[in-house]
C-alpha cells in the first residue's frame, strides 16, 4: 500500500510456497507494535508515514537501480501510479471538487449512457447529482459484472476475486481516460476557474500556480514555455470557434463561473487537463 510491494511479496500467500520477507525482523515489530498499540490502523499508518524510510526522495542514482531495481532494500521513497480510486479522487481534490463526507449509501457519478443495457442484460444506470457526483470513488456503486468503465481503465479490480496485489499498469486508454472522460474535464474545467480567480492576474502566473498545486513544485522553464504556447494556441483557436469553446467547457453539472470569457476559460482549461494529465499528477513520488 504504501511501498508499492510488501515486506512479503506474496501478501496473498504467507506459506511456505510464499516468498521469504524482505525484512523479517522490521516485520515482527509491526505485528508487536500493531498488538501494543491496541490494534490502532490509524497509529499503525501513521508510524509508517512518519517514518524516515517512507518519507525519502524517490530519486534513485544508476547504481542503486542497478543493485534493487524493485527498490526491496527500501533505499529510496516510494513511485508508482495512484490507484484507480485515487487517480479519480485527486483530480477532483485538485479541482476543489472532492466531498469529504464520511459515510452513507454508495453514488452513482458520471457513466457512459445505456452501458448497462448494453453489457449488463439490462436494468437502468440512474446517475446522481449535487454533491453525490463528488464523492471519493470509495462509495461509488458497482455492479459485479460491470465496474465503472473508468475505474476498470486504472487496474480497479473487478470485485469478482480478492486482490491482494494490486497490478498497475501504464496503457493509451488511461491517457484518453484522463482528457475525455466527462469527471476529469469538468474537473479540469473547474480546475481552471479556481486558477483564474487564484492564480494571479496574467497567464505566465496562472499556469505557474496551477503546476504547483498539482505537482507540489514550481515548473522549470522548458515547461512553462510549453504550457505557456499551448494556451496561446487554444485560445486562437477558441476566439476562432466560440460554439467549440462553449461546449468544452459545459461538461458535467458543476456550474460554470459565467464572469469568465469562455474562449479563455477553455484555453485554461485545456491546460489544466494536460497538467492533471501529467504522469507526475498521477503518480505516488
Amino acid at each position: 500500500m504504501y511501498f508499492g510491494t510488501g515486506i512479503v511479496k506474496t501478501a496473498e500467500d504467507f506459506g511456505s510456497q510464499g516468498e521469504p520477507p524482505s525484512h523479517p525482523e522490521l516485520l515482527d515489530w509491526l505485528a508487536t507494535e500493531f498488538v501494543r498499540t491496541g490494534w490502532d490502523v490509524k497509529a499503525m499508518q501513521k508510524t509508517i508515514v512518519m517514518s524516515a524510510t517512507y518519507r525519502q526522495a524517490s530519486r534513485v542514482s544508476p547504481e542503486l537501480l542497478a543493485k534493487d531495481p524493485d527498490n526491496r532494500l527500501l533505499a529510496r521513497g516510494p513511485s508508482m501510479r495512484l490507484s484507480a480510486d485515487l487517480v479519480r479522487d485527486q483530480a477532483l481534490a485538485i479541482a476543489g471538487l472532492l466531498v469529504n463526507k464520511i459515510g452513507g449509501p454508495s453514488v452513482k457519478p458520471y457513466q457512459p449512457d445505456g452501458l448497462w443495457n448494453e453489457i449488463g442484460g439490462g436494468g437502468a444506470y440512474v446517475q446522481d447529482h449535487g454533491d453525490n457526483l463528488y464523492r471519493r470513488s470509495l462509495y461509488t456503486f458497482w455492479r459485479r459484472t460491470i465496474p465503472p468503465p473508468s475505474m476498470a481503465n486504472f487496474d480497479a479490480s473487478a470485485r469478482e476475486s480478492h486482490m491482494v496485489r494490486p497490478v498497475l499498469t501504464n496503457t493509451p486508454l488511461q491517457a484518453l481516460d484522463l482528457m475525455n472522460d466527462v469527471a476529469y474535464v469538468e474537473a479540469a474545467r473547474v480546475f481552471a476557474q479556481r486558477v483564474m480567480k487564484e492564480g494571479g492576474a496574467n497567464p505566465l502566473e496562472r499556469i505557474a500556480y496551477a503546476f504547483r498545486v498539482a505537482t507540489a513544485r514550481q515548473p522549470k522553464a522548458a515547461e512553462t514555455a510549453i504550457l505557456l504556447n499551448a494556451f496561446r494556441q487554444n485560445l486562437e483557436q477558441f476566439k476562432a470557434k466560440p460554439d467549440a469553446a462553449l461546449k468544452y467547457v459545459s461538461y458535467g453539472e458543476y456550474p460554470r463561473d459565467t464572469k469568465f470569457d469562455v474562449s479563455e476559460l477553455a484555453a485554461y482549461t485545456s491546460v489544466t487537463s494536460l497538467i492533471l494529465n501529467l504522469n507526475e499528477t498521477v503518480t505516488k513520488e
